[in-house]
């Protein structure tokens, strides 16, 4: 890579935030904007008998209350967006925009008001009455799968939706004759996404052109306007979606939601501006959730420590309906379950369940990190029982340098990996063998202190094709339009860097446009670690484009042959002769004068989409060193060091924020975080009062380093980082956790590892003592 490319340059974006120049969506000035309230059941499961919005109709300001009776029929119902061939088996629907006949989790909507202000829908929502006969609740996934729980939809035979299985080898003769047999039950805990900004929507119809505006907190705008003209029976073209700045969204704003089509649909038939803003309680409720995945593990092993077989029974909690992406993701789970290690035979089962709650959707490494917690602490396990340190353990079981490209078990293509290489720059840059003689001196003292690591690999880089067109306007100053969506990532500032190296430019000639479906001809969005990896090399592709396009003005200019023009800090020059030079300015203004030979058609503009060549394969080690206070189970992190492979690096800087970002999640995820619902489906931790995210004392300064092992399937070499550290970081904390209660003869303990269930189980101990 080039030029400014690997330069940690400031974000360009951050003057606009730091002085409040940005807006979201709840910012957005519309003028006579009528606001929308969304009744919500208050009922796990319940049969609707009678709606009564009479009395909400009559309020003071009401401009009209909908339910499913009036919108469901013309808007249709929202299916999952993975098609079934994905499944080995898939069952069940997708959802409605507003419940008719029955409920299935608490805050599922079931009525809108729609007022001149946000006070009097409230008000008038507060007057519409439901008459609920409640039902039976499950919301345990493996609790839904028996066969006498209550059914969530009961035209399907069982709970069941979803099943994905993959076998190589004979895993149960393994299993039977292996000399070593490892066994858990392991659990990654329903995780919230509390993104920095609320769900919100917006949206505006112009009657005259029967045309319709919608703004949205979303990370996948194209796709919210190909939905939004599909369910209101619009041309695509009369529908324009801008997602202004959107504050964080971390996979849960992929999905499409009932207010995503409402709004639209209520700002269309009234004929008035119309727009909502989840309350924060409203979005822990019914924004979708991630995670809830147990899984039964057995891994069969020599003696010496080296792996044979594993076996894999995978449940996941799809919520009350086949949600977004959601059915995909413990499939991914599975997909990874054998990690960075050299598994010969492996049997992979997954089954989903309805449960009577929210649905699961994209959180944050969206499959990876459930796979890398459970495979990581079987590898602590297989350690403990073979007698072998932990890092030992991992480095007899990684998969060679030799054997890439590799293809796991489970039939999972794995691009490039040296991840020895990665855990032993880890332990150099930790110290490890004196952070293992400092443990044996803190447990001498009576200290309960531990080290955790984990190895990690990732997928990442879904859905092949992104765009990214590049222009050169006549001044030489370029524009990137690009349909990946940005969502606090920093594209702004790493796009610009991407093509200025490729067009030999400054940063600050170069503009990157996103979010606006008007602006922006097509694109897939910002998820999954994608953007620099599919969108950044779509405009690597077409910057190149407009580079060639410009040396051949360029030749003409200076009367050479375009092969022997050569570009070089703005400027084109003869090869051997710096002094015969034009600048870019020069060259674009004689790009758009016509001052090229007829039938040159050299617009410097370059709008190729690309389509990559498979999926990127990220990985990395961590280590966690943590201090469990014994009287009060709360474990506080003394060191955590991080070494991450994503290829090379576009800004460091934006790299480290991710990670830092990842690893707040991930430990978050070890010590805090449940979205836990109780036994009659009522969400728990249905505010910030009872959903404890990490605050700034819960974590350490990070020290982060990277290890650059190049994809041959980009161009640049590069893969992407945005979700690595999420998925790395939760099992070394676990692991570390667990290292710290092992005196004490405590195995395992499930996450969240929280002071009070670590308590706990110090207590019981002790009582066993």
């Amino acid at each position: 890579m080039s030029g400014v490319v690997g330069q940690p340059l400031k974000r360009k974006e951050d003057p606009g935030f730091l002085t409040a120049r940005e807006r979201y969506v709840a910012d957005l000035p519309l003028t006579g904007a009528l606001h929308v309230v969304f009744v919500r059941s208050p009922h796990a499961h319940a049969e609707i008998r009678r709606i009564d919005t009479a009395a909400a109709g009559r309020a003071s300001g009401v401009a009209g209350v909908v339910t499913g009776a009036d919108v469901n029929a013309e808007l249709r119902e929202i299916p999952m967006i993975i098609g079934p061939e994905a499944f080995d088996e898939v069952h069940g629907p997708g959802r409605m925009p507003l419940a008719a006949g029955r409920v299935r989790y608490v805050g599922e909507p079931v009525a809108a008001v729609v007022a001149d202000t946000a006070y009097h829908a409230q008000d008038a929502a507060d007057l519409v009455t439901v008459d609920y006969v409640p039902l039976p609740a499950v919301t345990d996934a493996e609790d839904a799968l028996a066969p006498d729980a209550p059914r969530v939809h009961p035209d399907l035979p069982s709970n069941l939706g979803v099943r994905w299985a993959r076998e190589k080898g004979d895993v149960a003769r393994i299993l039977g004759e292996a000399p070593v047999v490892v066994e858990a039950r392991l659990r990654s805990q329903r995780l919230l996404a509390v993104a920095m900004e609320p769900r919100g929507v917006a949206a505006a119809y112009d009657e005259a052109a029967e045309a319709l505006t919608v703004w949205g907190s979303t990370q996948t705008p194209h796709w919210l306007r190909d939905n939004v003209a599909k369910h209101l029976a619009i041309e695509p073209a009369r529908v324009r979606v801008v997602a202004p700045r959107v504050g964080g969204g971390f996979g849960a704003k992929i999905a499409l939601y009932p207010e995503d089509l409402l709004v639209p649909w209520l700002a269309r038939r009234l004929r008035r501006p119309v727009r909502w803003t989840a309350s924060r309680r409203e979005d822990l409720a019914a924004t979708s959730h991630g995670r809830d995945v147990v899984a039964h593990l057995r891994v069969a092993a020599s003696r010496d420590g080296r792996i044979l077989a594993l076996d894999a029974r995978i449940v996941g909690n799809l919520g009350f309906c086949l949600f977004s992406d959601g059915p995909i993701l413990p499939v991914l789970c599975g997909q990874m379950i054998t990690g960075c290690y050299d598994v010969p035979a492996a049997r992979v089962e997954v089954r989903c369940a309805f449960t009577h709650t929210m649905g699961t959707a994209a959180y944050r490494g969206a499959g990876r990190p459930e796979a890398a917690y459970f495979i990581e602490r079987m590898l602590d396990r297989l350690a403990t029982r073979v007698g072998l340190d932990p890092a030992e353990v991992r480095r007899r079981n990684f998969v060679p340098p030799a054997q890439f490209p590799y293809e796991t078990a489970v039939g999972t293509s794995y691009d490039s990996g040296q991840y020895a290489h990665a855990l032993g720059t880890l332990l150099d840059r930790a110290g490890y063998a004196a952070r293992r003689a400092e443990q044996e001196r803190a447990r001498s003292a009576g200290r309960l202190v531990g080290i955790g690591l984990a190895s990690y690999v990732e997928m990442c880089g879904f859905v092949d094709e992104e765009t990214s067109d590049v222009i050169v306007g006549p001044d030489g100053r370029v524009t990137v339009e690009t349909g990946c969506s940005p969502h606090g990532q920093g594209h702004e500032t790493s796009f610009a860097q991407i093509v200025a190296g490729e067009l030999s430019v400054p940063v600050d000639w170069v503009t990157v446009l996103h979010g606006d479906t008007r602006i922006v001809r097509k694109g897939q969005g910002t998820y999954g670690s994608r953007s620099i990896s599919r969108g950044g090399m779509a405009a690597v592709l077409n910057a190149r484009h407009v580079r060639e396009q410009a040396r051949r003005v360029a030749a003409h200019l200076l009367e050479a042959r375009a092969e022997d023009v050569v570009l070089d800090a703005a400027r084109f020059h003869v090869r051997g002769v710096p002094d015969r030079a034009v600048g870019w300015v020069e060259v674009a203004r004689a790009a758009h004068s016509g001052r090229v030979p007829a039938g040159m058609d050299l617009t410097l503009v370059a709008r190729e989409d690309f389509v990559a060549q498979g999926l990127l394969y990220p990985f990395g080690s961590h280590l966690a060193m943590v201090e469990v206070d014994p009287d009060t189970g709360r474990a506080r992190i003394l060191r955590y060091v991080t070494v991450d492979d994503s290829g090379p690096i576009v800004n460091p800087l934006l790299a480290a924020g991710q990670v830092h970002g990842g690893l707040a999640q991930g430990i978050g995820q070890a010590l805090l975080e449940w979205g836990r619902y109780d036994d009659a489906g009522q969400l728990v931790a249905g505010s910030l009062m009872d959903y404890a995210v990490p605050r700034a004392d819960d974590l350490p300064p990070f020290e982060t380093g990277h290890t650059e092992t190049p994809s041959p399937r980009t161009a640049l070499g590069v893969k992407g980082i945005g979700e690595s550290a999420t998925i790395g970081s939760t099992p070394a904390v676990a692991n570390a956790v667990l290292d710290a209660l092992a005196p004490l003869g405590v195995e395992e303990l499930d996450i969240p590892l929280t002071a009070d269930a670590v308590w706990r189980a110090i207590q019981a101990t002790r009582r066993r003592a």
